[in-house]
């Protein structure tokens, strides 16, 4: 018997694919992969029989990837960013569990912080905020009340608001009254770590004007928060300041 592993390929940028991913997509006999969400380049050069799963449905994925591991085959399934956030792997394990099929994740690398990266912005700041909420608004997918934007908006914490993009207006609107000021720093990031990324810079005030003169519906994160401030002041780590005694140095 064969084995499935479920892969994050990352956010895009194919570098940003682990080593452990990179091993297994080049040992495995089919790689299961998420239509035009993942980076074709990852795929060149690849010995296995690729299948793309845009256009497949539950039934269809687990049949195909049962049939490789009865063969022997080591089976990829490739999913964008890391698959633990939206990755709708949950479903595709338990059908596993009742076949008897034997399977691994393998993290990768989400695009919540590939647009963290992109932003240069580190999403915790001592005293300021030490919490980051990765969330979505209701739309096709209901999300639960006590879920809502504007029930997390109460927190004042960092947020990065994936597959909302389209919503924005209603995003910004559901912030405000959940109590973020209207000048809190609010940033999208466009396919982040592709070669085509795009950055619009702004504030709860502006940011949907921005975004939509820009044409971004699709594949983008919303970043919200004060931490995301250019000048976020003195809200600095101490683990480096000279004064600060730990258990590896003592402060001066």
């Amino acid at each position: 018997m064969g084995k499935v592993f479920f892969v994050g390929a990352g956010p895009g940028d194919p570098e940003l694919l682990t080593l452990k991913g990179r091993r297994l997509l080049e040992a495995a006999g089919l790689v299961v992969y998420a239509g035009s969400l993942v980076n074709a380049r990852i795929l060149d050069g690849l010995g296995a029989q690729l299948k793309d799963s845009a256009g497949m449905n539950l039934d269809e994925i687990i049949d195909c990837m049962m049939k490789a591991v009865k063969k022997g085959q080591l089976v990829v399934r490739l999913h964008t960013g890391d698959p633990h956030i939206y990755g709708a792997i949950q479903e595709q394990m338990e059908r596993l569990d009742q076949l008897g099929i034997s399977y691994e994740v393998i993290p990768g690398v989400s695009s919540v912080f590939g647009a963290a990266a992109a932003l240069k912005r580190e999403l915790t700041l001592p005293e300021l905020t030490q919490t980051v909420i990765i969330t979505r608004r209701a739309g096709r997918t209901p999300v639960p009340e006590r879920e809502s934007l504007r029930e997390l908006a109460r927190h004042q914490s960092t947020m990065m608001i994936l597959l909302s993009i389209s919503q924005i207006e209603e995003v910004v609107s559901d912030l405000l009254e959940g109590g973020y000021p209207p000048d809190t720093p609010a940033h999208v990031v466009e396919r982040a770590t592709w070669p085509e990324e795009r950055i619009i810079r702004g504030t709860l005030k502006n940011i949907a004007a921005k975004s939509l003169r820009a044409g971004v519906v699709k594949t983008a994160i919303i970043a919200v928060g004060p931490a995301l401030s250019d000048r976020p002041g003195s809200f600095v780590s101490r683990l480096y300041d000279r004064g600060f005694t730990h258990e590896y140095r003592r402060g001066s």
